[in-house]
């Protein structure tokens, strides 16, 4: 049987989003096992992961996400300003705020846009992580920040951040595509994360601006990173190195973050519908 998908991206990070909301919508289980081949951008639709959009019991919406290896992220910034918009559009809410669930635990998402449209999501990402528990990462109890550690023969200085999903940041003077594919598969699978773990290279342009590129756990290089953005913010900050409120340029395009006097962190960016079409499981 045939299933409707939308393409949708957030700065270029992009998802297939299937609606588990609607009465002959898909199964999850189809989805998680099929998250691999819909993925793949030769034999499949391509992308950098799947969004379900379900119903919840705790909130709005309920959103899941499979990477192209077919494991289940804790939570994704891009993908949920996509979900966000989604479910706008298809009319299954009229509010400018909305709560959706995920993994990661209710994120809350304000909705901005003309006449009803969404062109920019802010999402409050929540408190950030700051223990080697949190992502984990094996070794003595408290924040990792700028630990030196062997990677081949490279050796860098991690700063760990966990934003529901886990991420160590690296800086360099010159953060560049041979530097993150070289480090980044190295360290997703290093021994000191058991559950392996997001890699992004940072490169500071000043107080309130950096670029970064990003290696995703289960998905390789993409060309940005919601969560990870957050994450990049907070370990600049943490470093001396940046204000709390700065703007992250990322391959795909720019996001907005601001680790606010609350501790939370929030971060603004776009969502974008490409096209729709069906998909037999």
């Amino acid at each position: 049987m045939n299933q409707r998908f939308t393409k949708m991206e957030g700065i270029g990070n992009d998802f297939i989003v299937f609606d588990c909301l609607a009465p002959d919508g898909p199964s999850e289980a189809s989805l998680q096992t099929a998250s691999e081949k819909l993925c793949d951008r030769k034999f499949g639709i391509g992308g950098d992961g799947v969004l379900l959009v379900l119903p919840s019991t705790s909130a709005d919406f309920k959103m899941r996400m499979f990477n192209p290896d077919g494991s289940e992220a804790e939570m994704c910034g891009n993908g949920i300003r996509c979900f966000a918009k989604f479910v706008s559009d298809r009319g299954y809410t009229t509010k400018r705020n909305i709560t959706v669930e995920t993994m990661a635990g209710i994120k809350a998402l304000e909705l901005a846009g003309p006449h009803g449209t969404v062109v920019e999501v802010t999402v409050d990402m929540g408190v950030p992580g700051l223990d080697r528990a949190d992502l984990p990462m094996i070794g003595a109890e408290g924040t990792v920040l700028g630990e030196a550690v062997q990677v081949g023969g490279d050796t860098v200085a991690l700063t760990g951040v966990s934003m529901g999903n886990p991420h160590v940041i690296f800086f360099s003077e010159d953060a560049t595509d041979s530097v993150i594919d070289r480090i980044g598969p190295k360290l997703e699978t290093h021994a000191l994360f058991p559950k392996r773990i997001n890699v992004h290279a940072v490169q500071i342009l000043g107080r309130g601006e950096i670029k970064m590129l990003t290696w995703e756990r289960g998905a390789g290089r993409t060309l940005a990173c919601g969560t990870g953005a957050c994450a990049c913010a907070v370990a600049s900050t943490l470093n001396g190195l940046t204000d709390r409120r700065v703007l992250a340029h990322l391959p795909g395009g720019d996001l907005r973050i601001d680790w606010a006097d609350d501790d939370h962190v929030y971060m603004s960016g776009a969502a974008t519908e490409v096209f729709t079409g069906e998909v037999n499981l």
